[in-house]
């Protein structure tokens, strides 16, 4: 037998035991609670995640991750692991529970042709779990468009952050604003309404910059790089614009903490991670008043620009009202920034999320015990 073959053995072996409810039969008995996230070693904060791993890993903190005897499974719906399918039937087979957080949902003006693939893991999952936790009321009225009406428990919780970890700067950084477009870039939109925000808001603020940080995945680095180069200098602003690299979680802080002001231009984002670790920075926040956004950022965490709720295409915030949003915060920046870290503490932080993890594992896992 060939290296080749003895590899595709142990891959077969993997699987025939990952499907095995035999490996939850255990689990299930077990007094102690035992979360099983899904996948074989979760990355540490060192490395670059999308956002529904950074929630696994705030978890891992309180309820470490067993592969071997787990008697729950917990799954992200923006990070499910390829075979969630296969993993949550043999988790329900051996008498596990099932937990989906659920995030945002494929649909026509988002994802484009395809939605209904894109959707179909994640709603397979979203009926046959046991609980639901959405991120947002709009996740749950997306899901219930768009993956169907569950019956079962659930809950909203929205995207938490450390806020002991994300502190605002004790001093905020000179001169500015200083706005910043973090996160992972989906849409060449999003890069255009910021740049366009910055060449309204110079004519105001001249000192004013912006900061572009992370990955663009609507093209190349090569070509976003380019593209950003080309429309600042048509808009004569290239010399106020920062390209900045991916960047990983352990990094986020400080970058945020060198920012005023952090600006999201997405349409109808769901519950962005991102901006809670902002506002727990003290960088208040210029949005599309779309999705989840306005439940996320509530009334002291910045300034929005309203738009349409379409699931068919996407409304780009208009740069001008983006614009006003910057300056009106610009001249009243320490009630601002006082009002986003006072958000996060009052109802984002970390701690009461993972105490509210906690009481919907007892309270499941008294139900199978029962």
């Amino acid at each position: 037998m060939s290296w080749v073959d003895h590899a595709y053995a142990r891959v077969l072996r993997q699987k025939s035991r990952l499907d095995s409810p035999r490996r939850w039969r255990h689990g299930s008995k077990r007094d102690a609670l035992r979360v099983d996230y899904g996948y074989e070693t979760i990355p540490d904060r060192g490395q670059f995640l999308s956002g529904g791993l950074v929630k696994v890993q705030d978890l891992q903190t309180r309820f470490p991750h067993h592969r071997e005897q787990p008697n729950v499974l917990y799954l992200v719906s923006s990070a499910l692991p390829h075979d969630a399918e296969m993993q949550a039937r043999a988790a329900q087979r051996g008498g596990g529970i099932v937990v989906l957080n659920q995030n945002g949902v494929g649909y026509p003006g988002w994802h484009g042709a395809g939605w209904e693939k894109f959707n179909r893991q994640m709603k397979y999952i979203h009926h046959l779990a046991d609980y639901v936790v959405y991120q947002s009321q709009f996740c749950q009225d997306g899901a219930e468009q768009f993956l169907g009406a569950r019956q079962g428990a659930h809950s909203i919780l929205y995207n938490p952050v450390d806020a002991h970890d994300f502190m605002p700067a004790e001093v905020p950084p000179v001169g500015g604003p200083i706005l910043l477009l973090a996160g992972t870039h989906q849409f060449q939109y999003r890069v255009d309404a910021a740049l366009k925000t910055l060449a309204s808001v110079l004519k105001v603020l001249p000192e004013a910059r912006l900061r572009i940080a992370g990955q663009h995945t609507w093209t190349s680095a090569d070509k976003a790089k380019a593209h950003i180069d080309s429309l600042s200098e048509e808009m004569g602003i290239q010399q106020q614009v920062d390209l900045l690299p991916p960047y990983a979680q352990t990094e986020a802080p400080e970058m945020m903490r060198d920012a005023h002001i952090l600006l999201h231009t997405k349409y109808q984002d769901p519950c962005p991670r991102l901006v809670v670790e902002a506002m727990a920075c003290g960088l208040p926040i210029v949005f599309s008043a779309t999705g989840g956004m306005p439940e996320v950022v509530g009334p002291t965490g910045g300034l929005g620009v309203e738009g349409p709720a379409d699931y068919e295409q996407d409304h780009p915030p208009e740069a001008a009202e983006l614009a006003q949003c910057v300056v009106k915060i610009w001249q009243d920046y320490s009630t601002y920034r006082q009002g986003a870290r006072q958000r996060v503490l009052d109802k984002l932080d970390l701690r009461p999320w993972l105490q509210a993890h906690a009481e919907i594992f007892e309270s499941l896992l008294k139900e199978t015990k029962g």
